[in-house]
């Protein structure tokens, strides 16, 4: 049975034909372009009919689409143009020197009837199997071969053989020759003789003959020609030609492809398959793939175009087999239940999943609309319950798999996969979904290299882009899967980030978990630039941004560059909550420690700190230009192969200019006009009502603040420069000053400008017993930061009490956390003595 077109469902036509009469499943076809990697790319399915069209002044092939009825082609019967008419359903055709098309038919009648029309436009006898030369010719040469009507082969005798091989190879090059030697073959049957004197030279170990059967069989291959390759992979044929095929003249060993094909690969039938029909068509779709690819010799640029025919038959028996099986509702349900099933022992559950994988490999030939039935048939059958099930099994093969199949889901529909883990988060528990199934093989991958985490994240990042999620009239994609993800996954995929990054430096810091951190933080990056306030919330509240940058500290380049990347992406977006928790938390620190630890090297690390501050320089980002200044400054004053500091301390000393009244309240309200800040009391109480809001009520677009925030009033927003005059008051009370600039090696106040009482040591590595913040552990800025002086001030003790409980707690990301963030949320900020006396007296 030759290759169908790819099964479609039958219905009414709606496109009339020559005669008035409507169409019928005859005429019902799928039309075809060979594009440049030589695969068919479907172009539509519609019904076919011929009429004479006044435009292009002669007969033409119509094909109007079955869905709208749109015109999917109209070509004219050139009379010069070479039909092929292959598999008794397909007719190809080149209209361009590399534009080839193919109707492939529901219906042999169907295809019969239009090949009728094409002959008759050229005069040609409708039993032929191609109407034209595929190549045009000399004169000289085209009178040679007209001269003599047929071509007489030699008889098939074992004494001929270099005779005909000899007839075969000058046959080639000339396309007229090859079309007369194709018709000679097809008439006489003479491949089956071939094949019976190759048992001959075998049995006589012929050696000579057996080689002159090889190049005979390989030209024949060059002929390129369906009706011959219909006669070479029939079942009693196949092996024998592949048999030839073994004796390669360039080679001193005959192969063993037979050898191979009868007892190495062995046919499973995991499933069985009762239409036998089905079952021949694997086995030859199989046999002819491995001569394609491993049998025939690689063809030169010559004969690369003349095996189009070759890639076409295997191509449309591929579609062919998808199609049956799609259809054998038994085999799938079948299928299903037993990779489901608890009783299926191991081996046989890892030959099931392979199966299923070569499944949906062989889908690949398909095109979108089939594609999309394709899926939603599997769908239907329940492979994504199923996958859940494999994903949870010890047998690391077995996984693979389905990682493989998981793959071809999400990359062809992930919103059905979006759908499928909202619905069964209803039901089940957050560490058994299929997401956070993912999640765990990706963080547990055991390749060095870490391929499959590679894969996965891809994957995930599919998953949560937002451009390729859906927007209905009563649901938007959006809103609902990235609250779902937050709210039951995203604790799963940040638990290794924040179980390495407790103290301040990552403790744990081998390659491979350095190549694991730097994919979620791409992921993470990912969701900064493409998600709304489901992560500004998530990283504000798990002070995610603080703990990502003590991976700054680590010894491989490249995770410390990823570090710095999630913060640059998050400074870019100009969002001012963000801006407030990196200045409340000092999250400059470990950047410009890096860079002072960097020291003179001119590397990708010095260039991405410097651009950051540049980007702050150039995009005038006022309130971070100030905190930077007035906390970093003597740090970085003796950088000057750059003027991106100097440029800095420029900006902020015209904003201080423009300060009309030295008196801070009047500064606070200049520089929050600068902010383009609103009314406080205005800021408070959509502050209140955001906490008020259900996170997963919430709407893109709206504000999110740290928890600290919400009991915010005015005074103590306090901006930078009043801090900076406060600082100057306690370093005139002081009575010793300590400046840090270069050396970072231990932690130290983010200020670089402690003021100690007389009775401190300057020893700014040793530890100090002073408590920390609760769930701080070397929080910056903290009193009781490692490497902070051993008895700090109270004054200084009050001063950097300022960055508050909300911004500075190392949480864990665990889910019986949530209780804990809401009693924090209540806690007022500790102010600075200083400070309360002044907004007292105002």
């Amino acid at each position: 049975q030759p290759p169908a077109p790819p099964a479609v469902a039958s219905q009414s036509g709606g496109c009339a034909v020559a005669g008035g009469r409507m169409t019928d499943t005859r005429r019902r076809v799928k039309v075809y372009t060979l594009n440049e990697d030589r695969q068919w790319d479907d172009r539509g399915t519609g019904h076919v009919s011929s009429c004479y069209v006044e435009r292009l002044k002669g007969m033409s092939l119509l094909v109007r689409a079955e869905s709208d009825g749109s015109l999917l082609l109209e070509s004219k019967i050139n009379p010069n143009t070479a039909y092929q008419k292959q598999q008794d359903t397909l007719i190809v055709w080149s209209e361009a020197e590399n534009y080839d098309l193919a109707l492939s038919f529901q219906e042999k009648a169907g295809c019969d009837e239009i090949w009728e029309k094409i002959c008759q436009v050229q005069g040609k006898d409708p039993s032929v199997d191609i109407t034209q030369d595929l190549v045009d010719e000399s004169e000289e040469e085209r009178f040679d071969d007209m001269s003599s009507p047929g071509l007489e082969l030699p008889s098939c005798e074992l004494s001929r053989l270099e005779e005909i091989a000899e007839l075969v190879a000058s046959s080639l090059p000339s396309p007229l020759r090859r079309e007369k030697l194709a018709l000679a073959l097809e008439n006489e049957g003479y491949i089956k003789k071939l094949l019976e004197i190759f048992h001959v030279c075998e049995d006589l170990e012929n050696i000579e003959g057996l080689h002159h059967l090889y190049e005979i069989i390989k030209g024949i291959f060059l002929l390129n020609r369906t009706a011959l390759f219909e006669v070479m992979f029939s079942e009693e044929c196949i092996m024998d030609v592949i048999g030839c095929l073994e004796y390669d003249p360039s080679l001193s060993q005959s192969r063993k492809h037979r050898e191979f094909l009868t007892k190495t690969a062995k046919f499973k039938e995991v499933i069985p398959i009762s239409d036998p029909e089905l079952k021949q068509k694997i086995h030859q779709t199989y046999r002819v793939q491995y001569i394609q690819d491993m049998v025939l010799p690689t063809p030169s640029v010559f004969e690369e175009n003349m095996l189009s025919t070759l890639h076409s038959f295997i191509f449309f028996n591929k579609v062919e087999i998808v199609g049956m099986l799609q259809e054998d509702e038994k085999f799938l349900t079948d299928l299903f239940a037993q990779l489901t099933d608890e009783a299926t022992d191991e081996e046989k559950r890892q030959e099931l999943v392979n199966f299923l994988k070569e499944f949906c490999a062989f889908s690949q030939t398909l095109q979108p609309q089939n594609r999309d039935a394709f899926f939603k048939t599997l769908s239907n059958m329940g492979i994504l319950p199923a996958l859940e099930v494999i994903l949870g099994m010890d047998d690391a093969q077995v996984r693979s798999a389905a990682t493989d199949i998981f793959s071809y889901l999400v990359e062809y529909n992930p919103s059905m996969v979006r759908e499928f883990v909202m619905q069964e988060a209803q039901q089940n528990d957050d560490d058994i979904l299929l997401i956070n199934l993912i999640i765990e093989h990706m963080i547990c991958d055991t390749d060095p290299e870490l391929g499959g985490a590679v894969l996965l994240m891809g994957l995930l990042r599919t998953l949560v882009d937002p451009e390729n999620m859906l927007a209905t009239a009563n649901k938007t994609e959006k809103t609902e899967f990235l609250g779902f993800f937050y709210k039951h996954c995203m604790h799963v995929l940040t638990a290794p980030l924040l179980a390495n990054t407790t103290e301040d430096k990552p403790s744990k810091d081998d390659f491979q978990t350095a190549q694991l951190l730097a994919l979620i933080l791409e992921l993470l990056t990912f969701c900064v630039e493409h998600h709304t306030y489901h992560i500004k919330n998530y990283i504000i509240n798990k002070d995610i941004l603080r703990r990502v940058l003590v991976l700054m500290a680590s010894k491989h380049a490249f995770l410390a560059l990823c570090a710095l990347r999630f913060k640059r992406k998050i400074i870019g977006l100009k969002d001012e909550f963000y801006n407030r928790y990196i200045m409340k938390s000092f999250l400059f620190e470990p950047v410009v420690k890096a860079f002072l630890n960097n020291g003179s090297r001119y590397n990708l690390m010095n260039s991405a700190i410097i651009e950051m501050f540049e980007f702050i320089r150039v995009e005038d980002i006022k309130s971070l230009t100030a905190h930077v200044i007035e906390n970093y400054w003597k740090a970085l004053e003796d950088v000057d192969y750059v003027q991106t500091f100097k440029g800095l301390k420029l900006r902020f000393e015209q904003q201080r200019e423009r300060q009309d009244n030295p008196k801070l309240d009047s500064m606070r309200s200049i520089l929050r006009n600068h902010r383009y800040r609103r009314d406080a009391r205005t800021l408070e109480d959509e502050e209140e009502m955001w906490f008020n809001t259900d996170e997963d009520d919430m709407e893109d677009g709206e504000a999110v603040v740290p928890p600290s925030d919400k009991t915010k009033n005015d005074e103590d927003i306090m901006d930078p420069i009043s801090k900076f005059m406060e600082r100057k008051k306690l370093k005139e009370s002081e009575e010793k000053e300590v400046l840090l600039k270069t050396n970072l090696s231990g932690r130290q106040s983010p200020s670089f400008k402690l003021s100690f009482s007389s009775g401190t040591k300057s020893n700014l590595t040793s530890q100090s017993s002073a408590s920390n913040l609760p769930g701080s552990p070397g929080s910056p800025g903290s009193p009781g930061s490692p490497g902070s002086p051993g008895s700090v001030s109270k004054s200084t003790s009050q001063m950097a009490a300022i960055t508050t409980k909300g911004g500075l707690v190392g949480l864990v990301d665990y889910p019986d956390d949530d209780e804990e963030d809401d009693e924090d949320e209540d806690k007022e900020e500790t102010l600075p003595l200083s400070k309360k006396a002044k907004l007292d007296s105002s």
